[in-house]
């Protein structure tokens, strides 16, 4: 499985929007794996008004098409930018997930929706996904979904998410939580966002990953989860250092374990891999030189110093 941080397609980005290939070249790296997965960080609408905030990203229904292009299985929209042009942008945004050629998790008509996970296979394993946020901002107070009420799906509280979580382990081979959590450029992971990931460990979650501060955090091993508390950004409108640190998360998973019926205790996450990468000035991230992958990783590698998780499975 792998995973990418935070795809938009703002300002000179957005003619990559209405061209199905626009991101083909990101085949060979995140659309390599079995199943992947980015943060979809936009509303999909070309309507509705702006609500108060600094930053608004939307983009029309194609980019789906252009994010399934790159090789993309499934993308979260739990995100401060998921309903950034009010309910007629959200009303647009759910018609586009109803004809999406992917699945979008983390969003829905009401909380029933946007807190099902998508339910994907690959080698013979049933794989539920899901999305959600707990960034606390306009979006999560004001488009939260509820009862008969669409929104995103929050984390803030967890209890919601947890039994969701909870419910999917008992049932489904593998469970992926995508998460929008943490705070904008922190380099290590808060205490609620580490919290979180406790709890969703204890949920019976096998992947909990995730972004939000626009910087690549650290990663490693929580019990039986593998947890990855930032993945920087992706697809994305900047390109100067750090900004433009980005790159692929890879995850190998043991098949067989994932089979099993109930849990032992230990990972079916086996090994992980980084793959760095530098977003070009087309917004588009690609494999750098020797050196710079050899900085980057280094990088990588210091940023899980501060998690506390294990940097290998038990």
């Amino acid at each position: 499985m792998a995973f990418a941080g935070d795809v938009h397609f703002e300002e000179y980005l957005a003619p990559l929007a209405s061209r199905p290939d626009g991101l083909a070249e990101l085949q060979d790296s995140l659309g390599a794996a079995d199943l992947a997965m980015v943060n979809l960080e936009t509303a999909i609408t070309t309507r509705g008004t702006k609500i108060g905030k600094e930053f608004h990203f939307r983009a029309p229904a194609s980019a789906l098409r252009t994010v399934q292009g790159a090789g993309v299985d499934v993308v979260s929209m739990a995100n401060n930018h998921g309903v950034d042009y009010g309910p007629v942008g959200l009303k647009d945004t759910l018609a586009a997930k109803k004809d999406s050629p992917i699945p979008i998790v983390g969003i829905g008509a009401d909380e029933d929706e946007a807190y099902a996970p998508a339910i994907l296979s690959a080698k013979g394993l049933e794989v539920a996904v899901f999305g959600a946020s707990e960034v606390f901002e306009m979006t999560l107070s004001r488009y939260s979904a509820g009862p008969e009420k669409g929104g995103i799906a929050s984390a803030a509280p967890v209890t919601r998410l947890r039994k969701a979580v909870s419910a999917a382990s008992k049932k489904y081979d593998v469970v992926v939580v995508f998460l929008h959590w943490g705070l904008d450029y922190q380099k290590c992971p808060d205490p609620l966002s580490a919290e979180t990931a406790q709890v969703l460990e204890e949920a019976g979650a096998d992947v909990i990953v995730g972004g939000h501060s626009h910087r690549v955090n650290g990663a490693g091993w929580l019990g039986k989860s593998y947890v990855a508390y930032g993945l920087g950004n992706f697809v994305w409108w900047r390109s100067k250092e750090p900004d433009s640190r980005s790159g692929v998360l890879t995850l190998s998973l043991d098949v067989e374990k994932a089979r099993g019926t109930g849990s032992d205790g230990h990972s079916v996450v086996r090994t992980a891999a980084w793959t760095p990468m530098l977003i070009g000035t087309d917004g588009i991230p690609r494999r750098p030189g020797a050196a710079d992958t050899k900085r980057l990783t280094g990088l990588w590698e210091q940023a899980g110093a501060c998690t506390g998780l294990e940097a290998a499975p038990s």
